[in-house]
C-alpha cells in the first residue's frame, strides 16, 4: 500500500481544496402554480411533475358520499400511570385553592 513520503502542508492542502465548492440548487417554476421548485422534482405546493398530477395534492378531490363508520367501544382500563397522575395534580390544585381561600380571609380580616 502507497504511503506519502511527507505530510502535506496546510497551504498546500488549503490550495487543492480551493475549488471545492458549493453550488446553488438550480430551482424552476412550477408551470401549474408558479412556486420555486427544485429542478426534477414533483412541486410541494400543488403536487406536480412536468404538468401532470403526481401526489394526492395535485388530485382534484371527488365530492364522496358521507360513509359512517362504526367506532369499537374500548374498555376503560382499570388503573393507568396517566389516571394516577392526573388525580394527584388535580388534589394538589384543590389544596392550593384552599389555601390561598385561607390567606385571603386572614388578610380580610386584618383589613377590619
Amino acid at each position: 500500500m502507497a504511503v506519502p513520503k511527507k505530510r502535506t502542508g496546510h497551504s498546500a492542502q488549503g490550495k487543492r481544496r480551493s475549488n471545492w465548492k458549493a453550488t446553488k440548487p438550480a430551482l424552476t417554476k412550477c408551470p401549474n402554480c408558479g412556486s420555486a421548485v427544485l429542478a426534477h422534482t414533483v412541486c410541494t405546493a400543488c403536487g406536480t411533475y412536468k404538468g401532470r398530477p403526481v401526489s394526492k395534492k395535485g388530485q382534484i378531490e371527488a365530492p364522496q358520499e358521507e360513509v359512517k363508520e362504526v367506532k369499537e367501544v374500548k374498555k376503560p382500563r382499570k388503573s393507568t400511570k396517566k389516571a394516577k397522575v392526573e388525580e394527584t395534580a388535580v388534589e394538589e390544585k384543590v389544596e392550593e385553592t384552599k389555601t390561598e381561600e385561607v390567606v385571603e380571609e386572614t388578610s380580610e380580616e386584618k383589613a377590619e
